[in-house]
């Protein structure tokens, strides 16, 4: 992010310090922040030289809040708010149940004043984009809203969408997509690595992407974040729906899947008892195209994500590590899973790279393939990032280039050319090495959760890592360990 960027990222976020006093979180502060940043950008789209019709009624553009102060403000912005969320297309979805949460109409004066202060058109493409990043990496920071689970390290989404190397011309799908990384970096990827042709241009923009985002608030940043990075327009269709991606078939099949669904293993649904109590109860997707019936969330999207591809179709897929070892479905959804498509690549991801505590997450690979007699999988390459790897958010982040070993090793352009690195003579401490379909078939209920290197640091004393390494990792296991406990509390509860 350029220094200017970084500089309005930091002007526009102060603000939210002052907002906070008055009960205002930060995911409150950004979702006013999209409402008022897409209404001054589609008014400046009204001037010259764009000159273009916007389908905002003329009571509820811009300038009627520009000209408005104190109470009056207040009012009419609580109005706008409602009747916008009335309109067709992107405009009506990004004011979808809005509210205004700034009470205080001299503050909300204030923001408003901010950014009509900025040409926003004026910024590139990615200028727009970069700020509107850095403003959800600034809220998924604060791990209290849990906003977190809702963004993955922007790195592994590089590193993951170079593996899979899109092509124009073609779709690409994530039915969990938070506020749309998958979507930023493959549309990036593909501008940066073709000349694309005028109707090559158009369809990445219009006809490329589709997701899922059930929590309305997500996707109405998902929403705003694709806009902005030059991902349709403000009158034209959606492509974020927000249905559960997981209650039925999708409607059409996709070229590319990139995924990082929600943590936690559990589908739940909230409704109201007979006391007026708001209660959850565990979700099962009876789908005849699902392998397994569970309440598994993982495992339903495993299922769901390889019922989108096409028989060519092509995913990655960030999953934790209980949907590689678990028994029961687990196992049943493994082994049909090594069956119909080619599970070729697992790269095992190191703990301290998610803004969610305690994860521990792999990228699983696999490619979809038409019905076969024969098991498609014949061998899976494994790529281990975790052993004797440390990473925190903070002090050592996650980085590009921390993946850019495994990114070659992987060799998109062929990856059916390959050599290992571990070698038990040679190189017993290589990350990369394959096993085959009979070996895999041999472990303990298909296990796919592989690991052949030593921990160093249970192993050599002299090779601890630093103390605030040591102190993170506890703080995660702690942090885990009680979400465990509180989900073992609302089960006993109710």
């Amino acid at each position: 992010m350029s220094n200017n960027n970084s500089a309005i990222v930091s002007k526009v976020w102060s603000f939210c310090n002052t907002l906070r006093d008055d009960g205002v979180g930060y995911g409150d502060y950004l979702e006013q922040l999209t409402y008022l940043l897409f209404l001054k950008m589609a008014d400046e789209y009204t001037r010259p030289p764009y000159n273009r019709q916007m389908p905002i009624p003329q009571e509820y553009n811009w300038q009627s809040l520009v000209d408005l102060k104190g109470a009056e403000l207040e009012a009419h912005y609580t109005i706008l708010l409602r009747e916008l969320g009335k309109e067709k297309g992107i405009l009506g979805q990004i004011f979808t149940k809005s509210q205004n949460k700034i009470q205080d109409p001299a503050k909300l004066s204030k923001i408003i004043s901010m950014i009509d202060n900025e040409n926003w058109l004026l910024m590139g493409v990615k200028d727009k984009g970069d700020i509107y990043e850095g403003l959800l990496e600034k809220n998924a920071e604060d791990t209290k809203s849990g906003a977190g689970q809702y963004f993955t390290p922007r790195p592994l989404i590089k590193a993951m969408v170079e593996c899979v190397n899109p092509q124009p011309m073609r779709t690409i799908a994530d039915p969990a997509c938070g506020t749309g990384g998958f979507f930023l970096a493959a549309y990036d990827y593909l501008v940066d690595q073709h000349d694309l042709d005028k109707e090559e241009r158009a369809f990445l923009k219009y006809n490329t992407f589709f997701g899922n985002e059930i929590v309305a608030s997500t996707r109405r940043l998902a929403l705003m974040n694709l806009f902005l990075h030059n991902i349709g327009d403000i009158d034209s269709d959606n492509f974020i729906s927000p249905a559960d991606a997981l209650i039925a078939p999708s409607g059409m099949l996709h070229d590319y899947v990139l995924a990082n669904p929600p943590f936690g293993k559990k589908s739940s649904q909230t409704f109201t008892n007979a006391e007026g109590e708001q209660e959850k109860e565990d979700l099962t997707y009876n789908r005849q195209d699902f392998w397994a019936t569970t309440s598994n969330k993982q495992l339903n999207f495993v299922q769901h994500i390889r019922s989108m591809l096409k028989t060519t179709g092509q995913a990655a897929v960030v999953l934790p590590d209980n949907v590689l070892f678990e028994g029961g479905a687990g196992e049943t959804v493994r082994k049909k899973l090594l069956e119909t498509t080619e599970v070729h690549t697992i790269l095992r991801l190191p703990t301290g790279i998610f803004y969610a505590q305690g994860v521990k997450a792999n990228v699983v690979f696999f490619d979809n393939k038409p019905s076969s007699r024969d098991p498609w999988t014949k061998e899976i390459w494994v790529y281990d990032y975790r052993t004797n790897i440390h990473h925190t958010l903070k002090k050592n982040p996650l980085k590009l280039e921390d993946l850019r070993d495994f990114i070659t090793l992987y060799n998109p352009q062929n990856r059916h050319k390959r050599t290992e690195t571990y070698n038990a003579d040679s190189n017993p401490e290589g990350r990369w090495r394959k096993f085959s379909y009979e070996e895999i078939l041999a472990r303990d209920k298909t296990s796919l959760d592989i690991t052949w290197l030593k921990d160093k640091s249970l192993a050599d004393l002299d090779n601890l890592p630093n103390p605030d390494e040591l102190a993170e990792d506890i703080i995660e296991n702690l942090e885990a360990g009680l979400e465990s406990f509180r989900t073992i509390l609302a089960a006993l509860e109710k």
